[in-house]
């Protein structure tokens, strides 16, 4: 086959890779979706956004979408809130929500939403539809020490001016809880919550609470109150066996110091025991020191020995007498 008939295939088949190149680089496809929906947009635009790395669907279709909506965004706004790793379709939903709900909101303020880590478009539906936020039980002591429980729902909406640098929900819940617990500890008694709650909700309500955060506070309500514990009752019965176990503790350290003097005086009884014996000891040595010396005479010391022997002849019948009255009393 010569090269002239092999031609003709060659041509269709460059053509055939030049559109296939054409259709994969160039959106060609997005571009007539645009210029159907009325958005005047070059081819050209769409190559330099393949070439920016910019998805071209994910700028053309939110651009279409506000077109229709009638917003003045361009392009370069909605190309580079892409570039800066933003969501640009939920900015352009965003923007046409508030559109329909009469808020003043520029694209812009929107963006710049976005790119705080806030969803835009949640705020703004809040803003038109507020939320409402449930508590947790927030535990409280009265002044009579009895426990209270309240559940409370904050109906908040969304402050949109202060999304961006304003605290969020888990400081409403706390700033609320704060303002609950302060209002219970308050009361004269538990009866006096129960009686009253909506004492509770329109003292949290009066302080200001959502100051600094992104929402605005339109009603604070008491959903349940509940009595838990006898706080007062617990931290008293803790209190008396604290001082119960204090007591014993000092009574307990008098008897050890009761028993140490016992045993000191026990000592001290032998000690003397001792010295009396030792005294006992010499008495033969000077009585043999005075017969010896001439200072007593025979005589002298046998009346001395009879003394001695008179002395326990009348100590063992005392202490028959005291066995024989023992046993009698044991016998009646």
């Amino acid at each position: 086959m010569e090269f002239q008939e092999l031609w003709p295939l060659l041509l269709v088949a460059l053509i055939i890779i030049a559109v296939a190149i054409l259709f994969t680089f160039v959106p060609v496809t997005l571009w007539i979706s645009a210029l159907a929906a009325g958005v005047r947009i070059s081819i050209f635009t769409l190559i330099g956004m393949r070439l920016r790395r910019v998805v071209p669907k994910m700028v053309i279709n939110p651009l279409i979408k506000s077109h229709k909506a009638g917003l003045d965004v361009n392009t370069n706004q909605l190309e580079s809130h892409y570039l800066a790793g933003g969501n640009v379709d939920r900015v352009v939903n965003a923007l046409i929500a508030a559109q329909r709900a009469n808020i003043e909101l520029s694209f812009e303020r929107c963006a710049a939403i976005d790119l705080a880590g806030r969803d835009v478009l949640e705020a703004v539906q809040m803003s038109v539809n507020p939320k409402v936020i449930e508590t947790p039980f927030i535990a409280g002591v009265a002044m009579d020490g009895i426990e209270v429980k309240a559940k409370a729902r904050i109906t908040v909406r969304a402050n949109i001016d202060r999304l961006v640098g304003g605290a969020g929900e888990d400081t409403v819940i706390a700033r609320v809880g704060e303002g609950v617990v302060s209002t219970i500890g308050s009361s004269e008694s538990h009866g006096k919550v129960l009686e009253n709650p909506d004492r509770i909700s329109k003292n949290v309500l009066g302080k200001g609470l959502d100051a600094g955060t992104a929402f605005e506070i339109l009603s604070i309500d008491i959903a349940d109150v509940d009595i838990g514990k006898n706080i007062g009752a617990m931290l008293q019965t803790d209190q008396a066996e604290a001082d119960k176990n204090i007591a014993q503790a000092k009574a307990e350290e008098r008897r050890a110091m009761a028993v140490a003097q016992e045993q000191e005086n026990i000592a001290k009884v032998q000690e003397m025991q001792a010295q009396v014996v030792e005294a006992e000891a010499l008495v033969p040595q000077a009585l043999s020191e005075a017969l010896r010396s001439g200072n007593m005479g025979v005589m002298d010391y046998v009346n001395y020995k009879n003394v001695m022997a008179d002395t326990d002849m009348r100590d063992m019948i005392s202490k028959i007498s005291k066995d024989d009255q023992n046993h009698d009393n044991d016998s009646k």
